[in-house]
């Protein structure tokens, strides 16, 4: 999961980075610094090759392996203990100290943006192509793109006002996805508006007052921490709230298709 304080930090590199020794041709073992990794490793049918995960991860299927330290604040020494043939990361200012310690003592590395949608398809194909399965990825890849053409023709077919949305990471401060964001995509797939769509980045910060002005249909809770909910709910009242019953609109990765028809399911209150 990420939280809203990550997201703060969160600076995609323009593409794909490859820090380290060249990944060898069989890897065996694998640390990934993101639970959206971890996600998208498992569905490659790769998990066996896990030998370490952030502390954020919370997949059963994980629950057994060292934690290495947070998204942003990765342990160098636990990496290099675990002996990863592969170190998967999501760059950001917080980490890159730590990730380039890794490359330089030996570890290969691959990071991977994954803040658009494009970013996250990309990544699914890069991993898959690492670990040996690059079949699987693209059918992964096939499968969220057959979903988002099914919602947006369901979109295409409805008529009326778009519906306009707020999509929450965190209340303190009101973290809300915006353009750039795969979250942002993902709800002018399902026809909504997004009340946050011109402002100046993926993961903008409102105050109280701005929510309330812009006078959202629906607000999408996906906060991680009850930190300031009821505050926040109590002021923005008007709105239909929807908390997803699942993670996937936290974790970009393959889980992106799940996560769209939770979306779409909670935008037009289904």
């Amino acid at each position: 999961m990420i939280s809203a304080a990550l997201l703060l930090v969160l600076a995609a590199e323009p593409s794909v980075l490859r820090l380290g020794p060249p990944v060898r041709a069989k890897v065996e073992r694998v640390v990934t610094l993101a639970p959206s990794l971890t996600d998208t490793v498992l569905q490659l049918g790769r998990g066996a090759t896990l030998v370490g995960v952030s502390r954020f991860d919370e997949d059963p299927a994980v629950a057994t392996l060292p934690r290495v330290g947070g998204f942003i604040d990765p342990s160098v020494e636990t990496v290099v203990s675990l002996k990863p043939h592969l170190v998967v990361v999501q760059m950001s200012p917080g980490n890159r100290q730590a990730v380039e310690k890794m490359a330089s003592l030996g570890i290969s590395v691959i990071a991977l943006p994954m803040t658009s949608t494009r970013e996250v398809l990309e990544a699914v194909t890069v991993l898959g192509a690492a670990l040996g399965a690059a079949e699987k990825a693209s059918e992964l890849v096939s499968a969220i793109e057959a979903v988002r053409s099914r919602v947006r023709e369901a979109a295409r077919g409805r008529q009326g006002p778009a519906p306009r949305v707020m999509l929450v990471y965190g209340f303190k401060p009101l973290v809300v996805a915006g353009p750039g964001s795969f979250a942002h995509e993902l709800l002018l797939d399902v026809g909504a508006e997004n009340v946050a769509g011109k402002a100046p980045n993926a993961y903008p910060v409102f105050s109280l007052e701005r929510a309330v002005a812009l006078q959202p249909d629906v607000v999408i809770d996906c906060s991680d921490s009850p930190d300031g909910r009821v505050e926040t709910r109590a002021l923005v009242s008007k709105p239909r709230w929807v908390q997803p019953k699942s993670r996937a609109l936290l974790q970009p990765g393959p889980s992106l298709g799940a996560g769209l028809l939770e979306l779409q399911a909670a935008v037009l209150g289904r």
